[in-house]
């Protein structure tokens, strides 16, 4: 084995994509409702859109720079992978064409079919008339192209159809001979409204029920936009741009944080061109014009495509009524013991509660706001805010608060990457109703999601809290799996104080008794854990590491479980996203197995057991084992230290593991190998795990 980082650990780039690999074979997967299929086709697409925003474009950026970059990229020429990515990504692309074409002809076995511009009938022709000009075209941007002094500037977030027409001949150039050879051409581009929705549903006919893409009601209606054009002959091609999406922040100190980064976002809209998606049907001619135009260049992503592009507008296709064809919803479990009826704050006064979501129900974290929000006992409420659903509850249950007399600190990150327009919103919404907002720590993005509530209890202080795996977010909370801790363990909600004091003092740094903290405590104290673990498996002890997260890239914490594995310690790893890590080499992971699920929910808990000695300390956190998590954020780590919740967790990692129709191997050769082999019992983890919270409350049932 030749040493080296190149061998010792897989590009992360490299396996991001593999992970899109898997979400792309969810849709391409028959057992798979076939409208939950486009679903996963329109998360494919938009993963693949954050990708090139953001990871592809550093890695471009550092290409034309001049600096090599292989240590960086673990052994790899940031040219050579950007050339290695969008050879991968062209392939991708491919491949969900293929599988599109499948559901498609699936749906049309359903009598749902999905036609063109070409394939409209008479009976569905006035309809869309109709329909485009009281709804589509005052919507409509439509640019002239050839005499602009400048190119238009196109949005990565829109679609757009490059349109040629050729025009007629001039009949009095005709009668006198002067006739060019070539006609003339015009170029003009539309942008696709993003107001409307992309699938508009036609009248059904008789069992039939029809939809047509916005894209081919304008296509449709061409003679109509362009009918002041003597034109031969018109055609519309789908293009789509990506842009870098760094912010650059201004370095002006009399500007505050709020308005730097406003104008960073806005600025973002001129970002480098990164990645150009076309229709590969597209003429040369009208390629070259926009290609020319726009600068984009052989150093650039240029991606053939189908038909239609922002396929992420798939993750909203209609389902027609038809529920037969979508994943049946089941509804969030109660957690035992816990009543959205009662006070929610006294039975955390004597007990600490857990809710797995979104197999228990989001609800409780808003009772929990908004009780503390009408508790005259309640003085303060101190939450950080990373994410937040459109309408925000939480945002809601604060504003309350301070209306009723508490003292709100809200930290809020405003570079929530994507979520920076809406966190200005929602801050400046709370500035405005009396909120104190912390905005950050210069050098650190806050990603820890805690929550402390103080109140008077007999003239003394006593705190409650909450600290999850994910943000306090309803609209996430229903797709994602998070586990979010309900506390009023007086030493941690200690920590948790010290750590809202570090917002508002950051140059002094605390030391906390329970939490694990990033950026100061969460690398060395990770270290410990795993060195104990190798302590005892030489000692002859019981020693496993388990570790469920997002994403795992840091090489320093992955050289540490690589000696944890040659020292024999037993390593299972759940890992959704990126794994760097190269399991089952011998003499250097051969202790190591590593799974992804991808299924229905979204995996983003990250729970950490070490098992101790036989005593296994379980952790929840907000940090997955990535560079920027350990060093570069403020992130939290929490022990957990009742013994049912313990368990719980432990259940809830074993049922994981033991998943296999959705579950793949993470290897080096990252082919996404599912962990179902031939007559294996099929075992769906995340089917078992609404089921285990199921037969949970069955028990308490029979035993009332």
């Amino acid at each position: 084995m030749n040493e080296g980082r190149d061998y010792r650990y897989i590009d992360r780039e490299k396996s991001w994509l593999a992970f899109n690999a898997r979400v792309l074979q969810e849709a391409a997967d028959e057992n798979v409702p076939l409208l939950d299929r486009f679903r996963f086709l329109g998360i494919f697409s938009n993963n693949l859109d954050e990708f090139f925003r953001v990871r592809f474009a550093a890695i471009r950026r550092l290409s034309l720079s001049g600096v090599s970059g292989e240590k960086v990229l673990g052994g790899v020429s940031a040219k050579q992978l950007v050339k290695d990515i969008t050879e991968i990504v062209i392939q991708q692309q491919s491949e969900s064409l293929r599988i599109l074409n499948i559901i498609e002809n699936k749906l049309e076995e359903e009598n749902i079919f999905i036609i063109n511009e070409n394939e409209v009938s008479k009976e569905q022709e006035n309809f869309i008339k109709d329909f485009f000009i009281q709804k589509v075209s005052p919507a409509l941007v439509t640019i002239i192209l050839n005499d602009l002094a400048e190119f238009p500037l196109l949005k990565d977030t829109s679609g757009y159809l490059a349109v040629k027409l050729v025009m007629k001949a001039d009949e009095k150039a005709k009668l006198l001979g002067l006739v060019k050879q070539k006609p003339e051409v015009r170029y003009a581009v539309i942008e696709i409204p993003k107001t409307i929705n992309r699938f508009v549903v036609l009248p059904p006919s008789k069992d039939k029920q029809y939809i047509i893409l916005l894209d081919d009601v304008i296509r449709y209606n061409l003679s109509s936009i362009f009918n002041i054009f003597d034109y031969k002959s018109v055609t519309a091609h789908m293009i789509k741009i990506t842009r870098d999406a760094q912010l650059d922040i201004d370095s002006d100190m009399s500007k505050s944080m709020l308005q730097k980064i406003a104008t960073s976002v806005k600025d973002r809209r001129i970002g480098e061109p990164v990645r150009f998606v076309y229709d590969q049907s597209i003429g040369k001619d009208t390629l070259k014009f926009f290609l020319a135009n726009m600068g984009i260049d052989a150093s650039d992503s240029i991606i053939p495509g189908g038909r239609y592009h922002n396929r992420r507008d798939y993750m909203d296709f209609p389902n027609l009524g038809r529920y037969d064809l979508v994943y049946k919803q089941k509804i969030p479990l109660p957690v035992e013991g816990l009543s959205l009826e009662g006070s929610i704050l006294n039975k955390i006064a004597h007990k600490d509660y857990l809710v797995n979501a979104p197999y228990q129900s989001f609800s409780y974290i808003i009772k929990f706001l908004r009780e503390a929000a009408l508790d005259p006992k309640v003085t303060a409420i101190k939450i950080t805010l990373y994410r937040l659903a459109k309408n925000s509850q939480v945002i809601s249950s604060l504003i309350n608060a301070a209306k009723n007399g508490k003292k709100v600190t809200v930290q809020i990150e405003l570079q929530a990457r994507f979520d920076e327009a809406s966190n200005i919103s929602y801050a400046e919404q709370m500035q405005t109703e009396g909120i104190e907002l912390i905005f950050g720590i210069k050098g650190l993005k806050v990603h820890s999601k805690i929550c402390l509530i103080e109140r008077i209890e007999e003239g003394k202080l006593k705190r409650y809290g909450l600290i999850s795996t994910g943000n306090f977010n309803e609209a996430t909370g229903k797709v994602y799996t998070d586990v979010t801790l309900f506390t009023s363990h007086q030493q941690i909600l200690r920590d948790v104080s010290k750590i809202f004091e570090f917002f508002d003092v950051n140059y002094r740094v605390h030391r906390y008794k329970h939490l694990i903290v990033s950026p100061h405590y969460t690398r060395s104290r990770f270290y410990r854990l795993i060195d104990r673990e190798i302590t005892n498996a030489i000692l002859g002890k019981e020693a496993f590491i388990k570790l469920k997260m997002n994403s795992l890239s840091d090489f320093q914490i992955i050289d540490k479980l690589y000696d944890a594995s040659k020292a024999g310690v037993k390593i299972q790893l759940q890992i959704r996203g990126i794994c760097s890590l190269i399991p089952g080499l011998k003499g250097m992971s051969e202790n190591i197995e590593a799974i992804s699920i991808v299924d229905n929910f979204l995996e983003h808990s990250r729970v950490y057991i070490f098992g101790n000695g036989g005593d296994p300390e379980v952790f929840i956190s907000s940090a997955d084992f990535m560079t920027r998590n350990i060093d570069g954020r403020v992130e939290v780590t929490c022990p957990i230290y009742d013994k049912d919740i313990k368990k719980e967790l432990i259940d809830s990692f074993d049922i994981g593991w033991k998943g296999n129709v959705k579950a793949r191997w993470h290897s080096e050769k990252l082919d996404n190998k599912y962990k179902a082999q031939g007559k294996d019992q099929v075992f769906r983890a995340q089917l078992e795990m609404y089921n285990y919270y199921l037969d949970k409350l069955d028990v308490i049932t029979e035993h009332l």
